[in-house]
């Protein structure tokens, strides 16, 4: 479904063949096998994957799960939503996915620990803070990605918080990560209602789901004003025509581990639940929820898909011609990969925000992706607001259109616009007198040495050090140009800021100077504004795809 949706949006987005063919296919695609001694003493072999779609904008991301179902097909379908989801958001990740197919319930927690510290351990050679980082996902969660880092971290002799997120927060994991998700989905729903003229507190909504992202997206439709009419589990649902008690159902939850036994309302069916009556339904559940079969039913004004490719394209077709709109998947529920890279950056730079920044960011990010998912599809041929699957075909396209910039190294931001013009600078014939001077300025970390604009070489306080006070020169005699490093490395003005991300991460630089063609100094690239200029997202947006 994946690749025939990637197909439609092609349609609407310009985009060379050769590029669209690659797209089409993973990078990588791995297969292993996960011997685990059980505790009876048998030794299970355990199928386990992860596919790599994307490293064209930076390194893969996605999560991890145990189900007894998880096939590689299916992590590659969903590796790529990843990227789209990614792209969209303007994430400087690729996509990826895996899983281990077993069945998590069945097994105790000693079992699933040993099965994660394997399964890391068979995928060392392909994970890494700068190549693919895991995620929780379905039947996983903050405890696994701390066995997971624990094992890449006994690998590497050192803690390495940054090559899993999702992780507890006491070992660098993020506050406001494990509801993320949810409440990203509620954020684009209130925005859908924004621009529909909908009140969210006259909305009755249904969530399908009531886990990670189906339990925290009914608790912010409540806490919205919003009612919540129907819920549902494993177990099944839950339905109320007055509204049910979000808070009491989480309780249950927390007690009994699902919501089975609860008599908050009258018990019915998944099936049942999809097709009752309401404003606003939320899939927070599986894959092909909403089929061909059972969308004629559907009787919701509006669908938000929380969950990843919770509606077919057959029932994507029908939906359109209801006049009924769909808010898709890529940008619904990119709540968690966002706040994910968030964790990233935190973990990167050793710099932890707060719960109200986050959000703030969160909900910045979203709307700015939901206001251009919603322009393009006024402006182009994409489906429109009044025509159904509104935004599904729209939402691709810019991500389409991005990938294909990234594959020709082009990018929307440069190192141009992020770096710093005025540096700490002095001519290659001052003292190191007046080198010593700059730098007792806190916010100088080097002097970068000049002649006729071009850049010589940069000293620091170690330079001083070692070069001056070490062979007792005196500093008031001694020439900048006589002790000036050679900078190990420089970039250009139109790096896109990506892949200038990447590269100071590779090189573990904090800066690097940035000079034209002719060696002229420009500016300097600091791997800490750089980092917030990314997570803040200050890039212009892209143009509508023709």
């Amino acid at each position: 479904m994946a690749v025939a949706q990637f197909d439609q949006a092609v349609a609407f987005a310009e985009i060379p063949d050769d590029i669209a063919e690659r797209l089409r296919y993973p990078e990588r695609s791995t297969i292993v096998s996960i011997p685990v001694r059980m505790d009876d003493g048998r030794r299970v072999m355990f199928p386990g994957y992860r596919v790599q779609h994307s490293s064209i904008t930076g390194p893969t991301k996605g999560g991890i799960r145990y189900d007894p179902e998880v096939t590689l097909g299916e992590c590659a379908a969903l590796a790529m939503w990843m990227t789209w989801k990614c792209s969209l958001l303007r994430l400087p990740y690729g996509g990826a996915k895996g899983g281990v197919r077993c069945d998590p319930r069945a097994m105790s927690r000693g079992e699933l620990e040993r099965l994660t510290r394997r399964f890391t351990s068979e995928l060392l050679p392909i994970i890494g803070p700068k190549e693919d980082i895991p995620a929780p996902d379905m039947a996983t969660n903050e405890q696994t990605m701390a066995w997971m880092m624990d094992t890449y971290s006994m690998q590497s002799g050192y803690a390495v918080p940054e090559i899993v997120t999702g992780k507890p927060i006491s070992i660098g994991g993020s506050v406001f990560r494990q509801e993320a998700t949810g409440a990203g989905v509620v954020m684009v729903v209130a925005r859908a209602c924004e621009r529909l003229g909908w009140a969210p507190a006259e909305q009755r909504c249904v969530v399908q789901g009531f886990g990670n992202v189906g339990g925290v997206a009914a608790s912010e439709l409540e806490a919205l004003g919003a009612t919540v009419v129907a819920v549902s589990d494993v177990s099944g649902g839950l339905h109320a025509s007055r509204g049910l008690d979000i808070t009491a159902l989480h309780a249950h939850v927390r007690e009994h581990g699902s919501l089975e036994g609860c008599d908050a309302g009258d018990r019915l069916t998944n099936e049942e639940l999809l097709e009752l009556d309401c404003d606003i339904l939320v899939l927070a559940a599986r894959e092909d929820q909403v089929t061909a079969d059972n969308a004629p039913r559907i009787r919701a004004r509006m669908i938000a898909e929380g969950a990843n490719g919770p509606t077919s394209l057959e029932a994507d077709a029908i939906l359109w011609e209801r006049g009924i709109p769909v808010l898709p998947d890529i940008l619904t529920n990119a709540g968690g990969v966002t706040v994910s890279y968030f964790e990233w950056v935190q973990d990167l730079g050793r710099l932890f925000w707060t719960r109200d920044e986050i959000r703030a960011k969160l909900a910045e990010k979203l709307s700015n992706a939901f206001d251009r998912v919603w322009d393009l599809a006024d402006t182009s041929g994409c489906p429109a607001a009044d025509g159904g699957a509104r935004g599904r075909e729209s939402a691709r396209c810019p991500t389409r259109c991005r990938l294909a910039e990234s594959s020709h190294d082009v990018s929307m931001s440069t190192v141009r616009e992020a770096m710093v013009s005025n540096p700490g600078r002095l001519p290659a014939d001052a003292s190191a007198q007046a080198a010593g001077e700059l730098l007792q300025r806190t916010e100088v970390r080097a002097v970068y040495v000049t002649e006729d604009e071009r850049l010589v070489g940069v000293v620091t306080r170690k330079t001083l050090v070692r070069e001056v006070i070490a062979l007792g020169l005196d500093p008031t005699e001694t020439e900048l140009r006589a002790i000036a490093e050679v900078p190990h490395f420089t970039i250009g003005p139109d790096v896109p800021l990506e892949e200038a991300f990447r590269f100071l991460e590779t090189e573990d630089a904090e800066r690097v100077p940035v000079v034209d063609e002719h060696h002229r100094l420009l500016g300097v690239l600091s791997r800490s504004v750089l980092q917030r200029r990314l997570a803040e997202d200050e890039d212009e947006p892209l143009p509508p795809a023709a």
